[in-house]
């Protein structure tokens, strides 16, 4: 519910003028219409220019035969002319002598609210206020903060009292208190002097965050934590956002791109990949981690950094957010790397599949066999890639298909470390 909404339903009416005293907002009482709302705002016009030099003002003023209390808060240039107005105007035809209105609202708000005699004697509170003592607000107007509070807490209470009483001006607070069964509270608001039949008293109105402060209080050592780890832990990790843009970077993984964190923030993570084979495979099982149809994946994919070197690194890829529909942002966790190197020639499944079964400790006979290819077809794949690879011998072969990431070194029987082609085993 707004607060215009709230207002309607009572007796008090509201405006906001701008600069020349011109109507911006306006409703509630006797403010139902915009021209009525600005004869009453030229009505109180002359009573405004009373209040220079003064943050609040407040009189009775009299609109098509009835009695209004006005409290206005005006807004001055640097001369000191008047630049615009807010207030509130309460009906109290009939009864003006009753200048205590401030409850007539204040009573359905869901925000804590009082007002005290100097002594700290309590002449009202709203439901709110009384729930926080876990009683009702006939049992607790009458009483002082003395009988209800500890003796910290209360002095605390009567010195803001004090403090608002002396200054004759709002006061913004920001408190901690505590609750009837000890534990600690914050509230955060406003406490303002008021007029009542007993002389000058103290209103306050405030709304109680302790919930909200230990939840950020916890969020706030939760980030911490998972920044610690980010950038202690030596992982190459980023958080991406749903479309696959980069929000979080650890310094591991900005080294290994050779750029910088912040080169980092705001990229497509697409464009580290090497490959257009892996963003296609990533792009299907990426839309079903967003979906939620997949709790993680782990998978495999060949980057390059700002050199232009290559290197092939297996992924985890979790999802995170509160929505249970779609994952809001991802992490991305590259748990091994292989040795970065000049791009390569692309190899074909078939040699590949040569390499696996080189790795295996298959003679060139025992290839051709499981391969049904010819003895000379698997003699010159293995030429080929020793070529390719820069490797003279066959176990400097094998060595380098492992550290290049084209087998997968957590593997046995030794297979392609992608998924990519036919006749991998992966």
């Amino acid at each position: 519910m707004s607060l215009g909404t709230l207002l309607a339903q009572m007796p008090v009416a509201w405006w906001e003028a701008g600069p020349d005293m011109r109507l911006i907002d306006s409703g509630g009482g006797a403010l139902q219409d915009a021209d009525a709302a600005r004869q009453f705002l030229e009505s109180v016009r002359k009573e405004c220019e009373m209040l220079r030099g003064s943050e609040v003002g407040r009189w009775q003023t009299q609109f098509r035969g009835k009695v209004f209390d006005v409290t206005a808060c005006p807004q001055r240039r640097a001369d000191g002319s008047l630049a615009g107005l807010r207030g509130l105007a309460i009906d109290i035809t009939g009864r003006a002598t009753d200048r205590r209105r401030y409850d007539a609202f204040a009573a359905f708000a869901p925000a804590a609210a009082f007002i005290r005699d100097r002594n700290g004697r309590y002449l009202w509170v709203n439901d709110a206020y009384a729930h926080l003592y876990d009683t009702t607000p006939d049992a607790i107007v009458g009483r002082t903060v003395t009988d209800l509070d500890s003796p910290e807490d209360a002095a605390l209470f009567l010195a803001m009292d004090r403090e608002v009483l002396n200054a004759g001006k709002p006061v913004r607070h920001s408190l901690t208190y505590h609750h009837p069964d000890g534990s600690p509270g914050q509230a955060v608001g406003h406490r303002f002097p008021v007029k009542e039949e007993s002389g000058a008293c103290v209103a306050g109105i405030y709304a109680d965050i302790t919930d909200y402060t230990r939840t950020l209080s916890e969020r706030i050592a939760v980030e911490a934590d998972l920044q610690a780890l980010r950038d202690q832990s030596g992982l190459p990790c980023v958080l991406l956002s749903a479309g696959g843009r980069i929000r979080q970077a650890s310094t591991a993984a900005a080294d290994l791109l050779h750029v910088t964190v912040p080169d980092l923030i705001g990229r497509p993570a697409h464009t580290f990949l090497a490959t257009e084979g892996d963003v296609d495979t990533l792009h299907s099982r990426w839309n079903d981690l967003i979906a939620r149809r997949r709790r993680r994946i782990r998978t495999s994919a060949a980057f390059i950094d700002a050199r232009g070197f290559q290197w092939r690194g297996k992924l985890l890829l979790t999802p995170v957010g509160r929505t249970p529909s779609r994952a809001q942002r991802v992490w991305a966790v590259l748990t091994h790397q292989s040795l970065p190197h000049q791009p390569l020639p692309p190899l074909t499944p078939a040699q590949i599949r040569i390499l696996s079964l080189l790795a295996a400790g298959q003679s060139n006979a025992e290839i051709a066999a499981s391969l049904h290819l010819s003895r000379q077809t698997v003699d010159y794949h293995l030429s080929r890639l020793r070529d390719l690879l820069g490797a003279p011998t066959r176990p400097a072969l094998i060595s380098r298909a492992y550290v290049l990431g084209i087998l997968d070194p957590q593997a046995w029987p030794p297979r392609s470390a992608t998924a990519h082609h036919r006749l991998s085993t992966a």
